[in-house]
Formats: structure tokens, C-alpha cells, sequence
């Protein structure tokens, strides 16, 4: 078997890193200018971050007020059943639910924790008992309304 190679990152790489994460729509040659390399390098260092896929994506982060889902509920999922195929099955059909920000298959009391955004406690009930309650191989769903984001998507430690 053949064992994966972590990328070898040095401090320019690490600091064009830490500069994304907190302004992605910085661009090259202030990039460049701030971690004092020139803006072709700068850009080649950063493809190369891309193509080996440190930087996943670049993206807008959308305050969820602006878009009325302000309401955070966190949901733990326990299936029937801990098989292979009730795992692919349950894994299939939450995919295909946009109301699911972020699915994480646990260790625990769940087996999968759900992070979804809904517009209040009224329309999170519709989604519970419409579309929650109906994916395949849910015995039990243990819902967590967020009172307060202490911290929300921080920025990895470099």
C-alpha cells in the first residue's frame, strides 16, 4: 500500500494560507506584496495550493439574516441499523437535501451530526417532519437549537 505524502508547506506557503482564509478576495499582488514575493510567484504558489488541493474552494460567506434563515439547528442522527448499506443509503439520500449545510458521520451517541439553517422554529418543524423523518434508515432524530455562534467556520491555525 502506498503511503500518501503530506505537502511540504513553508512559511510563504503558510502565510499566503492564512491570508486567504481571512480575505479570499485579496488580490495577487497584494497578496504578493504581503508575504513579499513577487505577483508571478505569488500566483504560481498559490495554483500550486489549488492543485494539490489545501485550498478547497474560495467562496462568499452569507450572513444567514440577510437570507432569513437565522435559526442554527444542530441535529444527531441515529439509524436503525449499522451496516454498510444503511450508512451509503442514509449517505445517498441526505446529499441531495440543500436544507443540510454539513453532514458529519460520528462517533458516539449519533451516528451522523447535521448542521441546517432554517427560517425559525415553525419552518424547521416542516423540514423535521417533512423531509428529516423521511430519509431512509432514521430510527431516531435528536435536535439542538443554537442559542448563540460563539465560533463559527475560524480560520484554520497556520
Amino acid at each position: 500500500m502506498k503511503e500518501s505524502t503530506k505537502p511540504n508547506l513553508d512559511k510563504i506557503d503558510k502565510k499566503i494560507l492564512k491570508l486567504l482564509q481571512q480575505d479570499g478576495r485579496i488580490s495577487n499582488a497584494d497578496l504578493a506584496d504581503k508575504v513579499n514575493v513577487s505577483a508571478a510567484t505569488c500566483y504560481r504558489r498559490t495554483q500550486r495550493l489549488i492543485d494539490l488541493k489545501i485550498i478547497q474552494s474560495v467562496r462568499a460567506q452569507i450572513a444567514p439574516e440577510a437570507i432569513e434563515l437565522s435559526a442554527l439547528v444542530m441535529v444527531g442522527v441515529v439509524l436503525d441499523r449499522s451496516t454498510p448499506e444503511s450508512f451509503s443509503n442514509f449517505e445517498t439520500a441526505i446529499k441531495k437535501l440543500s436544507i443540510v449545510l454539513s453532514c458529519y458521520l460520528v462517533a458516539g451517541e449519533f451516528d451522523y451530526l447535521l448542521k441546517i439553517r432554517a427560517k425559525d422554529m415553525t419552518d424547521f418543524n416542516k423540514l423535521h417532519s417533512d423531509k428529516l423523518l423521511a430519509l431512509p434508515e432514521v430510527r431516531q432524530l435528536r435536535t439542538y437549537f443554537v442559542m448563540k455562534e460563539v465560533i463559527e467556520n475560524a480560520p484554520m491555525p497556520l
